[in-house]
């Protein structure tokens, strides 16, 4: 009876003593914030998804024990998307990230159902009130690599291997070719539809076939560096894209497209923690660090390089943009006017290829 009374005099002063000091998480401390992530393809080492997870991973240190994630990768779009995100929803996680096109409409089918819950979608174009979007302008850097490739062609015949035919994709092709026809007029460009953002064997299949074309530097937008790896083992040039690819072919590779996310998701999850954040609709580009071009082959002349900087500053401080006209579409008629550029909207429903792509755009 004494110990009894002896440990509540115990508890009792120990509890005041927590009181006074401040040492109480549950009263003095935020709750920790689960954070999701849903990726469309492996992470590996390379690539779109790995990418996002260098994001992830800075977030984390730079948020310390305020968060905590959790990460599902090779989740098929559609149905089964839909499954994974209500399942992080329905287990506490409070913001979710879910990481390319064809999440779209599974997020904002799961965000009904979990108002509560913050939702961040990579690449699309529809928000609601738990629902925010954010991308890239890819383009930016494709205009860029495609003054290297223009440049460094001999064929001026030059391949991109594309994942699907969306204004995304669309905008990478046709800004890639005028980056190239801004330094040299006589390049084409010919792309092989693969129909899969993720799918090595036909990436390398489609990157062989364009060789066999005559096609001396390939690029792509499909998440594998099997691109590179072929132009590798071909003896061809390469321009990778989402990641620096130079590893899987230190000779072919001449630079590439990347994209930085990780001062984006350090901000969101800072904003859903300190409670301000609101759905938006952020395109990011060269000003504001999202992309960047990976270190360039020494191959490459320095001249092109210097015109490749020069570039870059002048579309980072909005002097320059990848879509100045006159522009002209594949059959001839005006796409752009001179003195003119495109706008944000043009850009996002862009359904046509310019002057200088090859082949029919599918439906």
């Amino acid at each position: 009876m004494k110990q009894n009374r002896l440990l509540k005099i115990v508890l009792c002063i120990s509890a005041m003593a927590f009181i006074l000091t401040g040492f109480i998480p549950s009263l003095f401390a935020q709750d920790k914030l689960k954070i999701g992530f849903v990726y469309v393809s492996p992470i590996g080492d390379a690539g779109w998804t790995y990418q996002h997870d260098l994001g992830r991973i800075a977030m984390e240190k730079n948020l310390g024990d305020r968060v905590s994630t959790k990460l599902i990768e090779s989740v098929p779009e559609g149905a089964e998307a839909e499954r994974v995100i209500r399942d992080l929803a329905k287990s506490g996680h409070g913001l979710i990230f879910t990481t390319s096109f064809g999440y779209m409409n599974p997020t904002l089918k799961v965000a009904k159902l979990f108002p509560k819950t913050i939702f961040e979608h990579s690449t699309g174009y529809k928000q609601s009130k738990n629902v925010g979007t954010y991308m890239s302008r890819f383009y930016e850097g494709r205009y860029l690599t495609g003054i290297i490739a223009g440049k460094m062609t001999k064929s001026n015949d030059l391949g991109y291997v594309a994942a699907f035919p969306i204004p995304e994709v669309i905008r990478g092709i046709n800004s890639f070719t005028l980056g190239a026809k801004s330094v040299n007029p006589d390049i084409k460009v010919k792309v092989i539809w693969v129909n899969s953002w993720f799918d090595p064997g036909k990436e390398r299949e489609a990157s062989e076939a364009l060789i066999d074309q005559g096609v001396d530097v390939v690029t792509h937008h499909t998440d594998s560096t099997a691109p590179t790896m072929t132009a590798e083992e071909k003896g061809v040039f390469s321009i990778g894209y989402h990641s620096d690819m130079s590893k899987y072919g230190p000779n072919a590779h001449l630079t590439a497209t990347t994209h930085v996310w990780d001062a984006y998701y350090t901000k969101v999850a800072k904003n859903v923690l300190d409670k301000t954040w609101k759905p938006e609709a952020v395109w990011g580009g060269i000003k504001d660090g999202m992309i960047k071009l990976a270190p360039i082959n020494k191959k490459v002349p320095a001249d092109v390089v210097a015109l490749v900087k020069k570039t870059t500053k002048a579309i980072a401080d909005g002097s320059f943009h990848p879509f100045s006209g006159p522009i002209k579409k594949q059959d001839g008629s005006m796409a752009v006017d001179a003195g003119k550029s495109l706008t944000d909207n043009d850009l996002l429903g862009m359904n046509y290829y310019v002057e200088g792509v090859l082949g029919n755009l599918p439906k």
